[in-house]
């Protein structure tokens, strides 16, 4: 079962897309002399100083606005579109998502509330990490049950029979399709279950990780050792998913 049902949401809000070396650039550039220029040629041809002023500014302000980075785009996740065991996972990455959001929630402003949220930002890639491998996963399995093992398997016995009672190059051949059909189901199969087995691995790893979420709170934990596991596990994700993107063209 496959269904995209694709729509985004933005990930940077303003404050991400603020502080980036891409914004710093647009703040002290060429931008400057034409807000300048705009405000001068207004005081110039009659216009207020004080309306000139804020023109000025106004203009320099758009297009420091219009250069900043855009959002980065997600494909909203809906683990409904999946059969098992993949929707599960997903659902329970989705769980350890809004547990950790919760738990910086509840953290009081301040630098440590800060670094909880980027943490978080990095636990949400992690999520489009999982939702990324489950519905490839998902694909495979829709690739092993169009085969149908069962069939075929019942299909080759068939094939082997006449084969031997009518031997003949056209048999032959038939019947080495069929097994070739076969192979192929169970690379699939074996390559299916090893992903949800290391997907599941995973997925204790993150519920561990909200878990101390609640350590580094009170401040019984490292936070940077802490956002050092966060990375590990996010990289983990990313490695599975670039290995079962590979079996498209395997």
């Amino acid at each position: 079962m496959r269904l995209d049902g694709v729509s985004v949401g933005v990930v940077m809000g303003f404050r991400e897309r603020f502080f980036t070396p891409r914004t710093a650039g647009a703040i002290l550039s060429w931008r400057i002399a034409v807000g300048v220029g705009v405000g001068v040629a207004m005081a110039v041809g009659g216009v207020g100083v004080a309306l000139s002023i804020v023109t000025g500014v106004v203009v320099y302000a758009g297009l420091v606005l219009a250069a900043m980075p855009r959002g980065r785009k997600r494909i909203v996740i809906d683990p409904f579109t999946l059969s098992e065991p993949w929707r599960q996972m997903v659902q329970g990455a989705q769980s350890a998502q809004r547990k950790l959001r919760a738990t910086v929630a509840a953290v009081a402003d301040g630098p440590l509330k800060d670094r909880l949220r980027d943490i978080a930002a990095q636990l949400d890639h992690g999520l489009e990490e999982a939702w990324a491998i489950a519905k490839r996963g998902d694909e495979i399995d829709d690739a092993v049950r169009a085969l149908d093992p069962t069939a075929l398997r019942s299909k080759l016995g068939t094939l082997e029979r006449r084969a031997g009672t009518e031997p003949s190059p056209e048999a032959e051949a038939a019947v080495a399709s069929v097994r070739a059909q076969l192979e192929s189901a169970d690379r699939l199969k074996e390559q299916s279950a090893k992903t949800a087995a290391t997907l599941r691995l995973t997925q204790t790893r993150l519920d561990e990780l909200v878990a101390r979420a609640s350590e580094v709170r009170v401040g019984a934990a490292d936070t940077d050792a802490y956002a050092s596991d966060v990375d590990e596990v996010v990289l983990q994700l990313e490695a599975l998913r670039q290995a079962v993107e590979e079996t498209r063209t395997a």
